[in-house]
């Protein structure tokens, strides 16, 4: 079986990455990831633990989901997606030298080989795993459904548990032989699979809920520094510690989300991090994260014990997980509240 072709990038954060949200997944793709986990068990039995948001981790890194593509009702993507030719000319970063292995059916070359469609296949690869996922009679590696199923059935290998952490590495280490493409993937898995759990707010009620509510119906609206404010969304300002400017993005920054959350419960709060930690009761860090309720303010800070230097907030809304604005080039979205470094404890103010 060929290799499969990754466009390598560094994980930012330690493997976190920005925007894990369903919100930035076309919907056609998001899918065809469902359609292929409903499937796959037919190709391969033993399979356990495959989830959407495993296949998400992998097209994100491969192709960005296919974003900016047209993709049809019947999952076919147009243009088609090709990664570099590998005949050894270091283009894309690949030194590889591959002979062509299709005559250039699926990667449109005959001078060598390249990796195809939103998951990157190889052509010798996809002659093996590739299934006809939409039942259109073709097993085709430019079509959502087929490419997700043919990624499904490769990460499976002959009867993988996926939903063990070290046999989840093994098959994405597979996928490509590459350290640092590993932790980039999980990263964007970790970040998916949180977006993906919808909170259980069964025993959540009055202005917690009118909080939490609020909050979670901003999920997908772009991060903006500056932005947000009692009202809702806005356009930011210049500039975060990164360098980013939000005056062009209408969104929220993290304060101005729970700023805004709050003022649907008709609470008024101070617009930074570091100051909507002196509104209400203080929960200590040495608390631990247990004594969190939904509706608390989280905070993160560079030094936890110091206040002064609290950079971050969210809101909690129970099971681990709270609604974020994470960061410049992120959507708000439903995060860990492991997701974030430095926790410095929190604020109930209901």
């Amino acid at each position: 079986m060929g290799a499969v072709l990754a466009l390598q990038r560094a994980a930012d954060d330690g493997g976190i990455a920005e925007g894990g949200s369903a919100a930035d997944i076309p919907p056609r793709m998001l899918t065809a990831y469902k359609k292929a986990v409903q499937q796959v068990s037919m190709h391969v039995p033993k399979c356990r633990g495959m989830r959407w948001p495993i296949l998400a981790g992998i097209a994100k890194v491969e192709s960005n989901h296919a974003v900016g593509r047209s993709i049809t009702a019947g999952g076919d993507i147009r243009p088609m997606i090709y990664g570099v030719l590998l005949n050894g000319s270091g283009a894309g970063g690949n030194t590889s030298t591959l002979p062509d292995t299709d005559d250039g059916r699926w990667d449109g070359t005959v001078t060598g080989e390249r990796a195809v469609g939103p998951f990157q296949f190889l052509p010798s690869t996809w002659e093996v795993i590739g299934k006809d996922a939409n039942g259109d009679g073709s097993a085709d590696p430019h079509n959502a459904d087929d490419a997700a199923l043919g990624a499904a059935i490769y990460l499976c290998g002959n009867g993988r548990d996926l939903a063990r952490r070290s046999q989840l590495k093994a098959a994405i280490l597979q996928y490509n032989h590459s350290v640092a493409y590993v932790a980039n993937v999980l990263g964007w898995i970790d970040q998916y699979t949180a977006a993906a759990k919808t909170p259980n707010l069964g025993n959540v009620s009055g202005k917690a809920k009118d909080v939490i509510d609020a909050a979670l119906s901003q999920r997908g609206v772009p991060y903006s520094w500056g932005g947000g404010n009692a009202g809702g969304a806005s356009y930011g300002i210049c500039c975060s510690p990164s360098g980013k400017s939000g005056a062009a993005v209408m969104g929220f920054d993290c304060s101005g989300l729970t700023t805004y959350a709050y003022a649907r419960a008709g609470i008024r709060l101070p617009r930074t991090a570091a100051a909507q930690a002196g509104v209400g009761s203080r929960i200590p860090v040495g608390s631990g994260k247990g004594a969190l309720r939904p509706g608390d303010l989280v905070f993160y800070a560079y030094a936890p014990g110091r206040d002064s230097t609290i950079y971050h907030v969210g809101l909690y809304v129970g099971g681990g997980q709270m609604v974020n604005a994470p960061r410049p080039g992120a959507v708000v979205r439903l995060d860990a509240v492991d997701a974030m470094s430095g926790y410095a404890g929190g604020a109930r103010l209901l």
